[in-house]
């Protein structure tokens, strides 16, 4: 197997006020016509070699990608090429289109467990495009033409903005003709995506009621961005509050003693210039506090207590083991391949994280832990 695509740094961020879930929506619309091609030929181009086309938006990257038996790789670049550079975005599809997104956000309304996420950003970056929701709005998503669409690809999909990957046993010299040939040889034009920073943070506490069975809890407030050196001490630490690992010290707490959830689990996102760090939970109403108090609890834990060099050789071991595992995973490996490039200009591979993890201190870990779970830092959002 072969992976290839690209990655455009262009995500819910770049949008307009009025349009709000373009960038997911020109993702959807891309596989829907090029200047040469209907959908149905789009469709079934890889799909008829036994190849998978896929896609994903989120806020600051719009990705295309393909997966396929190595001897096609010709065939992915040129209809991905296809696909980013010529889609014509027409109106009838468009208003096809639009009613399945519409039917995506009403599934994605029903499901709480989800929303509290995007509901939560939307707390820590009030008004400012970083906590919107990624499907945008039902009203303005009617509201579009082709035009829009269009404007809106004008202004990012271009060359200098975005980054082609591509991870197989294929030959370099071969990439880099094919990628160069299907992109017409056109000029390499010079591009900065400058985005607006946002707001100064001030933790909040919101109740909201649903009509759920289950409370659904969100606590957590801005990490480090992307280039923050201190990124990947909050990871590890991450990892040991509510990373995957059925020890981790949240799982104990919550569900291994308490018997009070189902599932937690702590998550981070760095963006470029900001990040979030969250805890999720779902319980019991009745049970609310209760969980909202262990959870600092142990934030509290990792404050005040610094590791010793038993558990702190014994969590980096994990998490090491963790990557190594995952890393079997091709696709995903494409995909943070593609990220990394695109941010860094590198690919950061799993030996040096390795190194940056066992480069960690006791000492920085305590730091890091007061920087971002001081209570008083920290915002809560509650579904109840």
């Amino acid at each position: 197997m072969a992976y290839c695509g690209y990655a455009i740094n262009a995500g819910t961020r770049d949008e307009a006020e009025i349009e709000q879930g373009m960038a997911h929506f020109v993702e959807h619309l891309s596989f829907k016509g090029t200047e040469k091609r209907k959908a149905w030929h789009i469709l079934n181009r890889m799909e008829n070699v036994g190849g998978d086309l896929n896609a994903y938006t989120n806020k600051e990257e719009t990705v295309l990608y393909s997966a396929f038996l190595k001897e096609h790789f010709s065939r992915a670049v040129e209809l991905l090429s296809d696909i980013v550079f010529h889609s014509t975005f027409p109106q009838r599809e468009i208003d096809k289109e639009v009613e399945v997104i519409i039917d995506e956000i009403k599934l994605y309304d029903d499901t709480p467990s989800e929303l509290i996420f995007d509901d939560f950003e939307d707390l820590l970056f009030k008004g400012h495009p970083l906590g919107r929701n990624i499907l945008g709005k039902p009203e303005l998503l009617r509201s579009f033409t082709t035009a829009d669409v269009l404007n809106f690809t004008s202004r990012y999909y271009h060359p200098a903005n975005m980054v082609f990957f591509v991870l197989g046993d294929l030959d370099f010299k071969k990439v880099v003709r094919l990628v160069e040939k299907t992109m017409d040889g056109g000029p390499v034009t010079e591009y900065s995506n400058i985005r607006t920073s946002p707001p100064v943070y001030v933790p909040q506490n919101l109740v909201v009621p649903k009509d759920t069975n289950q409370a659904h809890v969100m606590i957590g407030g801005r990490g480090y961005d992307a280039y923050n050196e201190k990124r990947t001490a909050l990871y590890f630490l991450n990892n040991i509050l509510g990373g995957p690992g059925m020890n981790s010290r949240l799982n104990i707490s919550l569900r291994e003693k308490k018997a009070l959830v189902y599932s937690v689990e702590s998550n981070l996102t760095s963006y470029t210039d900001t990040g979030v760090f969250c805890i999720y939970f779902g319980t019991d109403p009745a049970d609310v506090e209760r969980c909202i108090n262990l959870t600092h609890k142990e934030l509290k834990r990792l404050c005040d207590v610094k590791m010793t060099p038993t558990q702190l050789s014994a969590a980096k071991k994990q998490l090491i083991g963790q990557i190594g595992v995952a890393s079997d995973n091709f696709e995903n490996n494409a995909l943070d391949m593609a990220k990394t490039f695109l941010h860094y200009n590198k690919y950061d591979t799993a030996e040096s994280l390795f190194k940056r993890i066992e480069a960690l201190t006791a000492e920085l870990l305590l730091e890091v832990a007061n920087e971002m779970f001081a209570e008083e830092q920290l915002s809560t959002l509650i579904y109840r």
